[in-house]
């Protein structure tokens, strides 16, 4: 019998609405015991973690990753990219579909659970394609794809141009309980925009990428769900103009959600042109102005490190964004961890792939942008991470209920550190926030009752 005794820790479980200083108690796997006398049940062979100062809760769940497998190892593989989720206290990791081959049928999605199950050291969930080949012209047979065990369809990368074949899928997702995650953007909108459509791409000379290319999508997406009642999840979000959209559905009682990044409420298209800050007053974060030129050097400009998709946004957009993860209308916290090779990234802006790593920063800068602003509770914030994924995809995941299975995060919200480039577990190191001053940390990762990272 295996046992792990976690002592000390200020054990916060937002499914259950815990929040207080109690033992943790894992034998063979599963919860075995919460609270004061939980020690009392462990076996003198039982192994000890003393949590004091620290908070313990549910394993977090991303549901927007990208491990690159079949078919791109160069940038990321499944060893890799769960080494780096487990770095991050991620125990579960959500993959996209959009790999080489994509995961629009049964086999592909039978050759990653295999191969997850011998390389990964955190839990790997797969989402399906909508349509095939990620092309938006034919489904893809959502009916195996879910009897094989994807817990999703999306076609993220890509976005269903379609309105009638969008509806379709959501008509078959909801036969299959199925919830359906959307990457919006409006191709004839977008068209070869590279980042965000205003001040700064007019100054730069690069091509926009217009917020209401996302916004228009969003919208679709309410109106389809309304009409087909099948859950939709919008990934991503960036635009001001999409969280009022889902906010205003979510009132009406339309079953979508939405899904918000930290690269996009901690960052603007100010970064592109070198004028992006972040610094800490008295060990808060404060958000850059024009008047902290000085507080730290400017970063490189036309970086291609700040080139995601959707765009890092105005001032405006960001604020937007925040208000919505806080008030609700944004329910779920994701990285969209998207590895690219150094070669790809190292071209003149225009030409280089979307897309940054995010698992072993993200929660330390959604703990800074947050909770260390005090406009978002610890458990709040945590529920974003655990029991909120975990409800859209239908996991039994994210609580430490007696019974559940043992996958645990233990984080200090208040260390602070620094991610060098030589560091990170991933295989790429496109992040953007390399060298910057973080807050809040994951020091031990367990998955299945199993220590699979301590630092």
């Amino acid at each position: 019998m295996n046992s792990l005794l976690i002592t000390g820790g200020r054990v916060i479980d937002p499914a259950i609405q815990r929040d207080e200083p109690v033992d943790v108690l894992i034998v063979d796997g599963k919860i075995a015991a919460v609270g004061r006398d939980a020690a009392k049940q462990a076996t003198p062979l039982a192994e000890n973690m003393d949590a004091t100062g620290l908070v313990v809760c549910p394993g977090l769940i991303d549901i927007h990753v990208h491990l690159r497998e079949p078919g791109q190892r160069a940038k990321e593989t499944i060893a890799t990219g769960t080494a780096a989720a487990a770095r991050g206290g991620f125990t579960s990791v959500v993959c996209m579909p959009n790999t080489s081959p994509p995961i629009d049928n049964s086999s592909t999605v039978a050759l990653i659970r295999e191969r997850a199950g011998r390389e990964g050291v955190v839990n790997v969930f797969v989402t399906g394609a909508i349509t095939k080949n990620l092309a938006g012209e034919e489904l893809a047979p959502i009916g195996s794809l879910k009897q094989a065990g994807v817990v999703a369809i999306t076609d993220d990368g890509h976005c269903v141009q379609s309105h009638e074949l969008m509806r379709r899928a959501l008509e078959y997702a909801k036969m299959f309980d199925l919830p359906v995650m959307d990457h919006c953007q409006d191709y004839s909108l977008v068209t070869d925009g590279v980042m965000h459509e205003g001040y700064w791409s007019t100054v730069l000379g690069l091509r926009g990428w217009p917020s209401i290319g996302e916004e228009m999508i969003v919208a679709r997406n309410v109106l389809l769900a309304e009409l087909t009642g099948a859950k939709v999840h919008c990934q991503h979000l960036s635009a001001a103009g999409s969280v009022r959209l889902l906010r205003e559905a979510k009132a009406r009682g339309v079953p979508i959600s939405g899904e918000a990044c930290p690269h996009h409420f901690t960052l603007t298209d100010m970064a592109i042109a070198g004028s992006e800050k972040f610094w800490t007053v008295d060990g808060r974060s404060i958000y850059p102005t024009r008047a902290a030129e000085d507080v730290l050097p400017a970063w490189p400009s036309y970086d291609t490190r700040f080139k995601m998709n959707p765009p890092l946004r105005s001032a405006a957009d960001r604020e937007a964004i925040l208000e919505g993860v806080i008030d609700g209308t944004i329910e779920i916290l994701g990285s969209d961890h998207a590895p690219h090779c150094g070669f790809e990234k190292e071209v003149e802006f225009d030409y280089a792939p979307f897309g940054i790593t995010g698992l072993e920063t993200e929660l330390a800068l959604s703990l800074m942008q947050l909770y260390h602003t005090r406009r978002l509770g610890l458990a709040d914030l945590i529920g974003k991470f655990t029991t909120l994924p975990a409800r859209l995809i239908n996991l039994s995941k994210g609580t430490l209920a007696i019974g559940a299975d043992a996958d645990v995060t233990v984080f200090d919200p208040d260390r602070e550190w620094v991610l060098h480039r030589e560091q990170t577990a991933s295989k790429s190191f496109n992040s953007p926030f390399y060298d910057w001053p973080l807050r809040g940390k994951a020091v031990a990762t367990i998955v299945g009752g199993k220590i699979v990272w301590r630092e």
